[in-house]
């Protein structure tokens, strides 16, 4: 191995999950470029395998695009843009938060955004100014990664140079952005999807401040397709004492839990008085589960 595929190799092993995405998203871009100019067709259509459909019909016939749209961008600066924002968001998410449940944020908003999409297409079509025949882009699920912040920590301020503004200030105009798009009719397709990928943020931020992981299911059905994929030997494991006793869960468990409630603790400071006011343990904590 040459020592420049070497370094490409150990840099990318070395990106996060969110930035690997983003990596993901511009080989596409890119492949979709190539496919271009190598059989000189149009570039919307070099990755038409990937769009959603918005007709049901045409959607059974391809159910991963349900996931790959959200993959796939035509123009560079919706890509460049979705990317950048997706980088910002991301780098809060994995610091604050379990990667695999900032994860599933980030996919079942890409799936409710497209969800949304057919439904508004199938029930109301109507209420669409122009036909809308496909949908691309990763905007649903950097929508999703970005109500879930303003909604779970609402009252943390972001500053932008010397202006401070509380989250939920910015969430609610980002609704509100996308809500003028939809109904003045620009991009209305890609507006639903934004908000489809927002309400999805906002229940999942508001369920989990009351204990409850709604993306756990989806994180464990990751977890098992992964593991169908895998190439480790299945090893038979002999348990000689399947008691449990830490309240009924074994010790694994309850420290994920023990866990969660102590990261739940810090981000409610954090809402209250601002990251600023972590000890150097707390943020050491943070950071630390973030990564697992």
């Amino acid at each position: 191995m040459t020592s420049l595929a070497y370094d490409i190799k150990d840099k990318l092993k070395r990106l996060n999950v969110f930035e690997k995405i983003m990596a993901l998203n511009v080989l596409v871009f890119f492949v979709g470029w190539l496919l271009q100019v190598i059989r000189q067709i149009p570039r919307s259509s070099t990755l038409n395998w990937l769009e959603l459909p918005s007709g049901f019909s045409d959607f059974i016939m391809k159910p991963w695009a349900l996931i790959t749209y959200g993959f796939t961008h035509y123009d560079l600066f919706h890509l460049l843009f979705n990317m950048l924002v997706l980088y910002f968001v991301s780098r809060t998410m994995v610091n604050l938060f379990p990667t695999k449940q900032s994860l599933s944020v980030y996919f079942l908003g890409i799936i409710c955004g497209g969800l949304t999409f057919l439904l508004v297409n199938a029930v109301i079509p109507s209420l669409l100014v122009d036909k809308v025949t496909v949908l691309v882009g990763a905007s649903a699920g950097v929508n999703a990664l970005l109500i879930f912040v303003c909604a779970y920590m609402p009252y943390r301020e972001a500053q932008f140079f010397t202006i401070k503004i509380k989250l939920w200030y910015i969430g609610v105009a980002i609704v509100v952005f996308d809500l003028i798009g939809f109904f003045s009719g620009i991009n209305q397709g890609g507006r639903v999807a934004h908000l489809g990928g927002s309400l999805l943020g906002y229940i999942y931020a508001t369920q989990l401040l009351k204990g409850k992981d709604i993306g756990k299911g989806f994180s464990n059905l990751m977890d098992t397709i992964t593991n169908l994929f895998s190439r480790k030997p299945i090893l038979k494991t002999v348990h000689k004492n399947k008691k449990k006793p830490f309240a009924g869960h074994n010790k694994d468990e309850f420290n994920e839990f023990n866990n969660q409630k102590k990261v739940d603790l810090i981000l409610d400071k954090i809402s209250k008085s601002g990251y600023d006011s972590l000890t150097k343990e707390e943020k050491a904590f943070l950071f630390k589960s973030g990564k697992d």
